[in-house]
């Protein structure tokens, strides 16, 4: 089964991926701020990871760059899922290899599954 891990700090967001996404048969495990998020992709070792900016206690790229230093998942693609544009976040996030760029408000969430099957070569049925 494919694992996604959704760092997100807004809990009604966490609630409506998990279940488009465990629907879609990933297994999913969600953080709520980049500290714990670190630490679950540590442990989890997501197959993709979608990850917002905007958090408590870490911020998404600080996270990001956390999450770069392990060999585990030095490579692991990254989707990053907000509401600030792309043109405002922050220019550290170029640096730390992440796959696409996804404004929140542009996407339902079954196109967002459409994007991460996509990241991951994963026909759809």
């Amino acid at each position: 089964m494919t694992k996604i891990a959704i760092i997100e700090d807004d809990a009604v967001i966490n609630q409506m991926y998990r279940m488009k996404f465990e629907a879609a048969g990933f297994h999913v495990e969600v953080a709520d701020n980049g500290v714990r998020g670190v630490a679950m992709v540590a442990a989890f070792k997501p197959d993709i990871i979608l990850l917002d900016i905007g958090m408590p206690e870490m911020q998404g790229d600080e996270a990001l760059a956390e999450i770069r230093k392990d060999p585990a998942s030095k490579n692991t693609p990254v989707i990053i899922l907000t509401n600030l544009g792309e043109e405002e976040a922050p220019k550290t996030l170029r640096g730390l290899g992440i796959h696409s760029y996804i404004v929140k408000a542009d996407l339902t969430p079954r196109q967002v599954v459409a994007r991460v099957k996509d990241a991951l070569g994963l026909t759809e049925e």
